[in-house]
C-alpha cells in the first residue's frame, strides 16, 4: 500500500525553486529528480553555482572539484580560502542574531551587533594567550549565547572547536578531548535540567588532572559571577570582555581548514574523533538550510539539541543565512510539556527542529499543540535522530498544524550534515523523508552490491560531498576511516542504515544495520517492529535484539510500559498478535520482558547493540558513549536468568 500523501506545496517562490530556475535556463531541468541528477554528474558546476546562489563570502580560485581514484582524498575548492565566523556575521546591526531561553522562562537576546564585538574580543583574548591555528580550543557548556560565542572566537583564528554537552560524565569527557589534547577548556559553573540545578564543577578536577595539554580554563557563569573556591587557577569570563577590540580583521583560511571535532557515538572502543572543515561544513549547511529548507534572512530557526549533537553545528551555521537563532537549555518539557511550542509562538518562528523522539512523546501523551497555539510564523518542521514513525507523521498534521512543511532529515556525525532532507518543492508522504539532498549521490544497496527500489537495503553514497570529513584524527593511513565507511563496498561510502527507497523518490529508514533483526535470513529494521509495538496502549518505548541460542537466534523483545503498568501476559499476546498480524510471523519475539529503562545515547537514540552485547554475555566496551549506562544491570540480570 503506497504511504498517504500529506501535504502539498503550495508556493511557488521557494528559494530552492529559484536556484533550479536560474540553471534550467542553460540544462532545462524541468524536475527535482532532473536538478538532483545533474547536480551529482556536474560536480564543478553544480557547486560552484551553490556557492555564488548562497553568497559565500570568500576567496573562490582555482579548480572547484578535484578528482582522486580514492574516495577520500577528493577535494572541494581546495585553492579557495574563507572564514567561517566572518560568513556567520555578515550581517552587523541591532537586531536579534540569538535568541536565548531555559527551562526557568528566563530569556536573554543578543543583537548581531553585540555578538560581533564579543566574538572579536575573545578571539582577540585566545590570541594574547597564544592560541594557534590548529590549536584544540575544549568546551563543556550547556546551549547558551556564550557557546556559540566560544565557537566562533575559536573559528576566526583558526584553532580547532570541540564540544561536550554539560550533562556528559567525567569519564565521557575525558575519552574524547584526551585524544585531542586542548589548550584551553571552556566550562560553567552549572546548569538546570528536569527542575534541577547541576553542578558543572564538581568533577573538574578530576578531569584537569586527565588532560594534561590544559593551559587556561575559562568558567562561564550561568548566572551571576561568583568567586569560586577552587584548587585550581581560572579565568572569570565577565574579566575577558572588559578589554577593548584591538583587531577586527578576520583571518582567511584555506577552504579545507579543519574547523572542529565531533565525535562518534558507537559503543565499541572509546569515540572516534571525526575532523570536519570550516568550507565543506559552510557550503553543506547553507545549501541545505537555503534550498532544502528555505531559510532566509530574519527568519527565527529553533532547533532543539544540546551542544553535543551535530545538530548544533547544524544550527549555527544558519547565522550564515542572516537567520536569527533561537537556543533552548534544559528539558524540552519542563516547566510544561508544549513549552517548546510556546516558544515557536511567542517568537514567530518560522523552523523548528526536534528529535523525533520528542515529536513521538506528544503523541502518546495525546497533546493538541493546535487547540492552544495557532503557529502563524511556523513555516518547517524538522525531525531527526531517529525514524520518525508514520503515525508521528499524521501526528503532525492532525496536532500540530494543518499546513506546515514536515521535514524527516537523516545523515549523522559523521557528515555534520544530511544525505537525505526535505524539499519544499515536493509533497510529503507519510514515513518518507522527502528527497535526496543536491549533491549526495545517495543510494540503496541490496546484498550484491546493486540498486534496489522499493526493497530494503543498505544506504550508500556513491561519490564524495564537501562535508565528507577531512580525517579522523591521530589516525595512521586512514585507517579508522576506511574501515568505518569503506569496509563493505571499495570506494562507496556506506552509512551503516537499513533503508528503503521509495517509488515516490523519496527514502524509508528502519533502523541501523547493525541491529536489523533477521529472522530465517529475512532482515527487518527496528523501527518497523516499534512502531507496530509502541501503538499498543501503556506502552511507553521498546528494544528489540538478536540472542544467540546454541546454534540459532531468537528474538527478544524489551518493553518499557508507561507509568505503573505491567507487562501482563494480556499485553504479551496482543503484541505478538500485532506483530504476527502486521509483519511476519517470523519476527514475533521468543521471549518479552517488562524493562525500567533503555539505554540510549546523549542525542536520545536507542543502543540496541550495548543490550545485544549484554545478553549474549560480551562486554560494552564504552559505557561513557551512554546517556543513562546504569539501566545495563537490569539486562545483566536477565542474561543471567537466560543462562540458568
Amino acid at each position: 500500500m503506497p504511504n498517504k500523501k500529506l501535504w502539498s506545496p503550495t508556493a511557488t517562490n521557494s528559494l530552492l525553486k529559484k536556484f533550479q530556475n536560474s540553471i534550467s535556463k542553460d540544462f532545462n531541468l524541468e524536475s527535482y529528480n532532473d536538478l538532483h541528477k545533474w547536480s551529482i554528474e556536474n560536480k564543478n558546476n553544480f557547486w560552484d553555482k551553490i556557492w555564488n546562489f548562497t553568497n559565500i563570502c570568500g576567496l573562490k580560485k582555482g579548480q572547484i572539484y578535484e578528482t582522486s581514484n580514492e574516495f577520500i582524498n577528493e577535494k572541494f575548492f581546495n585553492d579557495s580560502y574563507l572564514n567561517y565566523t566572518e560568513n556567520c556575521l555578515l550581517k552587523n546591526d541591532d537586531t536579534d542574531a540569538i535568541i536565548f531561553y531555559n527551562e526557568k522562562k528566563l530569556s536573554r537576546r543578543l543583537s548581531w551587533k553585540k555578538l560581533r564585538e564579543n566574538v572579536f574580543k575573545l578571539s582577540n583574548f585566545f590570541k594574547k594567550k597564544k592560541i594557534k591555528t590548529n590549536d584544540r580550543i575544549a568546551a563543556v557548556l550547556p546551549n547558551i549565547p556564550e557557546t556559540v560565542i566560544s565557537f566562533l572566537a575559536c573559528a576566526q583564528i583558526g584553532a580547532i572547536w570541540s564540544s561536550c554537552s554539560s550533562d556528559f560524565g567525567p569519564k565521557a569527557i575525558i575519552d574524547r578531548f584526551k585524544q585531542i589534547e586542548p589548550k584551553i577548556l571552556i566550562i560553567t559553573d552549572y546548569y538546570f535540567y528536569n527542575n534541577k540545578k547541576i553542578n558543572t564543577l564538581q568533577h573538574i578536577h578530576k578531569i584537569i588532572k586527565e588532560l594534561k595539554s590544559i593551559k587556561e580554563i575559562i568558567i562561564i557563569p550561568y548566572g551571576c559571577e561568583q568567586n569560586y573556591k577552587l584548587n585550581f587557577k581560572y579565568i572569570k569570563w565577565n574579566k575577558i570582555f572588559e578589554n577593548e577590540i584591538l583587531n577586527k580583521k578576520f583571518i582567511k583560511l584555506p577552504f579545507n581548514h579543519p574547523l572542529y571535532i565531533l565525535y562518534s557515538s558507537g559503543t565499541t572502543g572509546i569515540p572516534k574523533c571525526i575532523v570536519h572543515g570550516s568550507g565543506g561544513s559552510l557550503i553543506q549547511h547553507k545549501k541545505e538550510h537555503q534550498l532544502h529548507c528555505d531559510i532566509r534572512e530574519n527568519d527565527k530557526i529553533f532547533y532543539f539539541t544540546t551542544c553535543g549533537w551535530m545538530m548544533w553545528n547544524w544550527l549555527i551555521s544558519s547565522l550564515a543565512s542572516k537567520a536569527t537563532i533561537v537556543l533552548y537549555d534544559g528539558s524540552p518539557f519542563v516547566p510544561e510539556i508544549d513549552y517548546l511550542f510556546n516558544i515557536v509562538n511567542v517568537e514567530k518562528i518560522s523552523f523548528f527542529g526536534t528529535g523525533a523522539k520528542y515529536i513521538d512523546h506528544l503523541k502518546q501523551n495525546k497533546i493538541k499543540i493546535n487547540n492552544k497555539y495557532d503557529l502563524n510564523y511556523l513555516k518547517t518542521i524538522a525531525s531527526t535522530g531517529s525514524p520518525l514513525m508514520h503515525e508521528s507523521f499524521n501526528y503532525v498534521y492532525k496536532n500540530i498544524k494543518k499546513n506546515v512543511h514536515l521535514a524527516s532529515i537523516s545523515g549523522g556525525t559523521d557528515i555534520v550534515s544530511c544525505f537525505m532532507l526535505g524539499n519544499p518543492m515536493l509533497p510529503v508522504y507519510s514515513g518518507e523523508i522527502q528527497c535526496a539532498g543536491l549533491g549526495m549521490d545517495v543510494d540503496v544497496f541490496d546484498e550484491n552490491g546493486k540498486s534496489i527500489v522499493g526493497k530494503k537495503g543498505e544506504l550508500v553514497c556513491k561519490t564524495p560531498f564537501p562535508s565528507k570529513p577531512l580525517y579522523f584524527w591521530k589516525d595512521n593511513n586512514n585507517k579508522k576511516y576506511l574501515d568505518t565507511y569503506f569496509s563493505k563496498y571499495n570506494q562507496i561510502w556506506h552509512h551503516g542504515d537499513f533503508c528503503e527507497k521509495t517509488k515516490n523518490g523519496g527514502f524509508i529508514i528502519y533502523g541501523r544495520s547493525d541491529a536489523t533483526l533477521n529472522a530465517n535470513g529475512v532482515r527487518i529494521g527496528t523501527a518497523e517492529l516499534y512502531r507496530v509495538v509502541e501503538k499498543i496502549n501503556n506502552i511507553e518505548e521498546c528494544a528489540a535484539v538478536e540472542h544467540k541460542i546454541h546454534n540459532d537466534t531468537e528474538i527478544i523483545l524489551f518493553i518499557k510500559m508507561k507509568g505503573n503498568y505491567i507487562l501482563s501476559d494480556k499485553i504479551k499476546n496482543k503484541i505478538k498478535t500485532e506483530i504476527r498480524n502486521n509483519l511476519s510471523p517470523k519476527y514475533v519475539p521468543s521471549k518479552l520482558f517488562q524493562i525500567k529503562d533503555i539505554p540510549k545515547t546523549k542525542s536520545g537514540k536507542i543502543v540496541e547493540l550495548s543490550i545485544k552485547d549484554v545478553i549474549n554475555g560480551n562486554s560494552v566496551n564504552n559505557l561513557s558513549s551512554l546517556s543513562n549506562p546504569d539501566c545495563l544491570k537490569y539486562y545483566e540480570e536477565i542474561y543471567k536468568k537466560l543462562n540458568d
